[in-house]
């Protein structure tokens, strides 16, 4: 086995299927930040939720608004749900590991606020359920998806923007979704502190 060489080709299917998705996500990543961007000018937050490298995408998010991304400003509210181990395990031991995070959006989130709902699949059950809770808040939904959305897709209303990476294999969905991500914080760094 070549390791050189597989390797060479997993930074050319990375970078392939990035060249293409470019066009299509462009636009619901831009409507996303912008939406995003509004709620925490008025005052919201941004919760967010997913499994296994989801959860990771989740907390880098939530880091990279509470902190900064590349531009000094002040920390923005964000709050990544798979981090506080007590909490989901209490809600997995006491009800059902589907509502880990169902039960935090009911409790945390507020009329206005955004849910970053990410399932490569689009198929993950607790996330489904947070986006079933996020919508009894009155929230709206950016959900980050692979493999044509899952059943996600079917659930999303007309405030909800949908950012699809339409790819089979997980990895490079979730090496689209972390660009997507730095995408998004960028676009709400220049919307917030008027970069050009």
């Amino acid at each position: 086995m070549d390791l050189v060489k597989r390797i060479q080709q997993h930074f050319g299917e990375s970078a392939r299927l990035k060249q293409e998705t470019m066009a299509t996500l462009a636009e619901p990543i831009s409507n996303a930040a912008r939406q995003m961007a509004d709620t925490l000018l008025a005052d919201g937050k941004i919760l967010a939720c997913g499994n296994g490298g989801s959860a990771a995408d989740c907390q880098h998010f939530a880091a990279e608004l509470l902190n900064r991304f590349e531009m000094e400003r002040p920390g923005l509210a964000a709050m990544a749900l798979t981090t506080d181990s007590s909490t989901m395990t209490s809600i997995a031991n006491d009800y059902a590991f589907e509502q880990i995070f169902s039960k935090q959006v009911r409790a945390l989130g507020q009329r206005g606020d955004v849910l970053l709902a990410i399932s490569t699949s689009g198929n993950s059950k607790n996330v489904m359920e947070a986006i079933i809770a996020a919508h009894e808040r009155e929230m709206s939904v950016v959900a980050l998806t692979g493999r044509g959305g899952g059943k996600i897709v079917e659930m999303l209303g007309s405030n909800d923007i949908h950012i699809c990476v339409n790819h089979k294999n997980t990895a490079r969905i979730q090496e689209v979704h972390l660009l997507s991500i730095h995408c998004l914080c960028d676009a709400i760094d220049c919307i917030l502190l008027g970069v050009e």
